[in-house]
């Protein structure tokens, strides 16, 4: 690889900066005792102390909420604690003792997957996402009833002397109040039960067959006369296939039949990107550790062309990059490429290594960016000659890119999202470590909406951010029942709940944000930092 190149850059950038997370207060990753009886017993109680959870118990006092539940938490080991490191001959993914398991860790328990594989509701290709790491906040997440997953899960081989401390622990959704309470509330309000039987992941068929149909049109218009104007309008099909389809798919939350998700969900990999690399920059990084600098590698993964975070490091070019910005972004099918490529030699994508990735999976890489440049690049050039598909391929490229990025950025880079000024959000997440926080409020504070149902449909549920991250295996048809329920919880205990009403609006917000972060004055890391053997192994 061109070590000038932008994705290289990132590369090398992101691994500095993990290296540097050694020198920042240290996060222990063994749960107290406390936290494994709790696990033990499948008892959910938020966590939480310090600023943060004083903050929270004053506006439930306000909304009327009791704050019993927060004042019997258990504090969190905080960062006096000593820098957790690798027990030497207890390594889980080194040990021959542990290698011959499928093994992941719930709330403090090690167990084996492997009789489950098969059997997974949701297919093998999504319950592979927790081999090899804590999968509580994976596994909390998608489930809308907590208490027959756990049931399930209680029946595999539990890992006698597994060492959990070796493991990075993830954060505890169903500890949250708030989380637990919507739940409950869309259940019963917006279900009525059927949940029991897949009613969350149906509803989006109509939508699927409007993506695939314009899909196929834009494709066949190309294929007869590629050009800037044919190749515009499959570039936009890529961008509502990867918005919609694939986005739904590879969550598990456009059909009930693991099949149709996972097909969807390939469909990524046809429009140049890999669903493989997705599932776990997006699933298991993105998700569950949303707008957190050390682990959410969307916070880190454009730096250092583009500083989405006062909390990375400022250089000079920066404050010109409210308006560079959008020469950057065309080429970001381009970045996404060359990511899968490197990730697959890595065995590891930004902020997550492939610890269940499969053959066939890893073989999706190869055979996806195959079938991607025959139709866009291959085809085209034998029917039409080389001028037509470089024309084509690049207003293809170009237009996937910009609406994609564009519509991506807006989600979390807002400063109602960001600790860039005082607030709920830095209080949330600048001034207290990684497990210290109430997960249901940090995917409501990082995250911001815009527009309604139309944009909805369009974006497969991505313009309701907030809604997607709290319930990201429901359909997104969904979402905008479930925003009124959430946005109620919100407002009875004082979180904000961050919305605008259009696009554009979202948008001109969203750029003069990226001109504030990029003169903004650099602010510490996380303190919940991770030792950098601690971080490799995410």
């Amino acid at each position: 690889s061109d070590p000038t190149s932008p994705h290289v850059l990132f590369i090398c950038v992101s691994e500095v900066m993990l290296l540097s997370s050694a020198h920042s207060p240290a996060l222990t990753a063994r749960p107290s005792p406390q936290v494994v009886c709790r696990a033990q017993h499948s008892v959910a109680r938020p966590q939480g102390n310090g600023r943060s959870s004083r903050l929270y118990i004053r506006r439930q006092q306000r909304g009327g909420v009791a704050t019993q539940v927060l004042q019997e938490s258990a504090p969190v080991q905080t960062s006096t604690t000593q820098t957790p490191t690798i027990p030497e001959g207890g390594d889980p993914w080194e040990d021959p003792k542990w290698q011959q398991y499928k093994w992941t860790v719930y709330r403090g328990v090690a167990y084996d997957l492997t009789p489950y594989m098969a059997r997974h509701p949701g297919g093998s290709w999504l319950i592979n996402l927790a081999i090899g790491r804590d999968c509580t906040a994976l596994f909390e997440s998608y489930h809308l009833r907590p208490e027959v997953s756990v049931a399930h899960l209680k029946r595999l081989p539990v890992l006698e002397g597994f060492p959990i401390e070796a493991v990075p622990r993830s954060p505890y959704p169903n500890d949250s109040e708030f989380y637990n309470t919507v739940r409950e509330r869309v259940k019963r309000e917006v279900f009525k039960g059927g949940e029991a039987k897949g009613a969350h992941r149906t509803g989006s068929e109509g939508a699927a067959l409007a993506v695939i149909g314009y899909s196929a049109l834009s494709y066949a218009l190309y294929a007869m006369d590629t050009n800037v104007l044919t190749g515009t309008l499959l570039g936009l099909a890529g961008a509502w296939i990867g918005l919609t389809i694939q986005h739904c798919g590879n969550h598990g939350a456009m059909s009930t039949k693991p099949w149709v998700n996972q097909l969807m969900g390939l469909t990524d990999d046809l429009t140049g990107g890999s669903s493989l690399m997705w599932r776990y920059h997006h699933q298991v990084s993105h998700h569950i550790h949303c707008n957190d600098d050390a682990f959410d590698e969307d916070v880190i993964n454009a730096f250092p062309i583009l500083r989405f975070d006062a909390r990375q490091p400022r250089y000079w070019y920066h404050q010109y990059q409210h308006i560079y910005m959008w020469i950057t972004f065309p080429f970001l099918n381009l970045a996404f490429q060359a990511g899968d490529i490197q990730g697959l030699f890595d065995n590891r994508t930004v902020g997550a290594t492939l610890y269940g990735a499969t053959p066939f999976e890893k073989a999706t890489v190869i055979l996806g960016k195959l079938a991607h440049y025959g139709l866009v690049y291959a085809l085209p050039f034998f029917l039409h000659g080389g001028s037509s598909m470089l024309s084509g391929a690049a207003a293809y490229v170009f237009a996937q890119s910009i609406v994609l990025a564009a519509t991506f950025a807006v989600s979390h880079n807002v400063p109602e999202a960001k600790p860039i000024d005082e607030g709920p959000t830095r209080e949330a997440l600048y001034k207290n470590h990684t497990l210290e926080r109430d997960w249901g409020v940090q995917q409501v504070l990082t995250s911001a909406n815009w527009g309604g149902v139309i944009g909805n449909f369009m974006t497969g549920g991505l313009n309701l951010q907030i809604e997607h991250h709290l319930f990201p295996a429901i359909s997104f048809m969904h979402y905008p029942a479930i925003a009124e329920i959430v946005k109620d919880e919100c407002e009875k205990r004082g979180i904000l709940y961050n919305s605008y009403a259009t696009l554009p609006e979202i948008t001109a917000r969203f750029q003069r944000y990226m001109r504030e972060a990029g003169t903004a004055e650099e602010q510490p890391l996380n303190k919940g930092g991770m030792s950098p053997a601690m971080m490799a192994k995410l």
